[in-house]
Parts: C-alpha cells; sequence; structure tokens
C-alpha cells in the first residue's frame, strides 16, 4: 500500500494550491462575517435592554409623580377651604359685634344691667 500512495502524483499543483487558498479565504471571511454579526447582535441587544431599562424607570418615575401630583392636589384643595374659614373668620373679627359676642360667652362680660350666672354642667358625679 505504501507503493500506491507514493505514486499518486497530483496534477496541477499551481490549481490545488490556488483552490485551497480561496477556500481558506472563504473560511475566514464567513468567519469575520459570523463574528461581526455576533457583536452587532450583542451591541443592539445591549443598547435595546438599556433602552427598555430606561423606560421602565421612566414608567415608574412618572407613576410616582402622578401620585405626588395628585396628593398635592388633596393637599392644596384642603388648605383652600383652610383659607377660606380664615378669611371669613377674620372678616367676623373685623365685626366690633361678633367680638363683644365672644367676649360675652367665653370671658363672661356683660351688657350694663345684665347679670349673668354660670350653669355647671350636668354631668354627674354618681
Amino acid at each position: 500500500m505504501a507503493e500506491k500512495e507514493k505514486s499518486i502524483t497530483q496534477l496541477n499543483r499551481n490549481y490545488i494550491k490556488q483552490y485551497d487558498a480561496y477556500i481558506e479565504r472563504r473560511k475566514r471571511k464567513k468567519k469575520r462575517l459570523i463574528r461581526r454579526l455576533v457583536l452587532f447582535t450583542v451591541i443592539v441587544m445591549l443598547a435595546f435592554g438599556s433602552l427598555a431599562t430606561y423606560h421602565i424607570k421612566q414608567r415608574v418615575l412618572h407613576a410616582e409623580k402622578k401620585d405626588q401630583y395628585e396628593q398635592l392636589q388633596k393637599d392644596y384643595a384642603s388648605l383652600q377651604k383652610e383659607e377660606n374659614y380664615l378669611q371669613e373668620e377674620i372678616d367676623l373679627l373685623n365685626n366690633d359685634e361678633y367680638i363683644l359676642e365672644i367676649a360675652r360667652t367665653n370671658y363672661f362680660f356683660s351688657k350694663k344691667g345684665e347679670l349673668i350666672f354660670k350653669i355647671p354642667n350636668k354631668d354627674s358625679s354618681y
């Protein structure tokens, strides 16, 4: 068998070398193409992942801000009611008759010729 292997000769060695080089170039091109596609895919996936993460964070932030806005709206409405109440009280306190009425009920001031009797609470001691 060793004789048969020695007796086989390659024809057109130049063509075979060129063909082998061509096949090697194609393999390298294919390898580079695969590497580039993998790199491109990784970059796209990273970009997509970062955009998705950013979007989710923005949605969470928006929800928090919306809740905070609604709470501030409620606080604002209660403060508006309180302001209206205080404004009415200011208007009443500018009225002398109202001030005299408060003084009469809380501090037992009386008009001329008027007697004030303090009635004890009706809470029983037993």
